[in-house]
């Protein structure tokens, strides 16, 4: 099966429709699959609904989705960076399902794995777990949270082989792999792709079996806050 794709565009055709969940890797502006939101982008695919940790900056990631009303709702852990975001929430122009960052990556790992629902104690007692099955298991009170299975998974890695395997370089690493795992469909962005057989088997952090479209491109590395101190004299 030929997974490799000439484009951005050309790797989502067929594959976007209005309404989508959509799961989405990176970390603030690291990892971020800036070339395929770009081509959402330009789709004009609306009502979307992203799991994904942030939403990057205003004009950057996520953010430029905002931008255009292109996205209903967000489930995520960290709203902040964006004024976009936090206007359209403010304003009740967008949903946000609040969610602790490792439930987040949880919910999408075992929606990853085939598990409908899994019981842990972060947010008992918080809005977090309004509405949401208690159960007490040794005493301990535990609130039930669902695993995510999105229609698409939008991820980004350093490098990968034509079938997939691949390999997130330090930080990149983030929500990728649980986000292409829970994706019906993943489509994965690479610095670099590398002839068969050249990664080591031990090295790789996402086996090309969740992968079904990938592309090469040139990407932007940004920094979300810099902050240097005076060099010396």
């Amino acid at each position: 099966m030929k997974k490799v794709y000439e484009s951005a565009s050309s790797a989502l055709d067929g594959v976007l429709h209005d309404g989508m969940l959509i799961a989405a890797g990176g970390f603030g502006l690291c990892g971020i699959p800036e070339l395929l939101l770009s081509a959402i982008k330009d789709a004009g695919t609306r009502d979307l609904t992203f799991a994904s940790n942030n939403a990057g900056v205003d004009d950057f990631g996520i953010g430029i989705l905002l931008q255009t009303r292109q996205v209903k709702k967000m489930i995520s852990s960290y709203v902040g960076e964006n004024a976009e975001f936090m206007r359209q929430y403010l304003s009740g122009e967008l949903d946000l399902e609040f969610n602790p960052q490792g439930t987040l990556a949880e919910r999408m790992r075992a929606g990853g794995a085939g598990i409908p629902g899994f019981y842990t104690k972060t947010g008992v007692g918080t809005v977090v777990a309004e509405g949401k099955p208690h159960m007490d298991f040794d005493g301990e009170t535990y609130v039930m949270e669902r695993g995510i299975v999105a229609d698409l998974a939008i991820v980004k890695a350093w490098k990968a082989d034509p079938t997939g395997n691949a390999i997130f370089r330090k930080t990149a690493r983030n929500f990728n792999v649980p986000a292409a795992t829970c994706g019906k469909i993943c489509v994965m962005e690479v610095e670099e792709i590398v002839e068969p057989g050249t990664l080591d088997p031990d090295h790789i952090h996402l086996p090309g079996i969740y992968v079904h479209r990938l592309i090469q491109g040139q990407h932007e590395k940004r920094i979300e806050q810099r902050t240097t101190r005076p060099r010396a004299a």
